[in-house]
């Protein structure tokens, strides 16, 4: 009879404790929501254009709070109601000029970058160089070079159209 009595006990004690973990998974789960939804966000790279440092099928953590860029910040930017990743180039008060034989120059000194391995020419369909960099907008570019869509045909971005800085890159694919 106290058998009885003792597992009779032991049963609520047990789906006690599974209510109490299955509230702290919930409550787990909601916390990680509203990080990727308020702090962090999550982009998969769906194409080479940042390549060699950020490669197809990557997923790249950006901080959504941080928004004050410096040349060489890799950050998410809303183009056409599509996610792109690039590099910022020049910030508010620069001047950006591409010469005919494929330098980048900010305010008068051409660039060297280290890891961009093309020339950057400037496309016939997109802006006149030498543009000026206005408050509130950077200047981007893919680390490839050749075709991808960038600043070299849409101008300097807005900051409000961007999402924020990549802080960390999860290689999925070539390790």
């Amino acid at each position: 009879m106290k058998k009885q009595e003792a597992e009779k006990k032991k049963q609520p004690s047990i789906l006690m404790d599974l209510e109490f973990l299955f509230l702290k998974i919930g409550f787990i789960a909601i916390v990680m929501v509203l990080m990727f939804t308020l702090l962090f966000g999550i982009v998969q790279m769906p194409d080479n254009t940042m390549k060699p440092a950020i490669k197809e099928g990557d997923l790249t953590i950006f901080y959504r709070l941080q928004k004050n860029y410096v040349a060489g910040d890799v950050i998410t930017v809303e183009y056409k109601d599509e996610t792109q990743v690039r590099r910022v180039v020049a910030v508010a008060g620069d001047t950006v000029d591409i010469t005919a034989d494929g330098h980048l120059e900010i305010n008068g000194y051409s660039q060297i970058e280290d890891n961009i391995y093309v020339e950057t020419l400037p496309y016939k369909q997109g802006i006149k160089f030498p543009v000026k960099v206005k408050s509130g907008q950077v200047f981007v570019l893919a680390d490839d070079r050749n075709t991808p869509i960038d600043s070299r045909l849409y101008g300097p971005v807005d900051i409000s159209a961007t999402h924020g800085k990549v802080m960390t890159i999860i290689r999925r694919r070539g390790i």
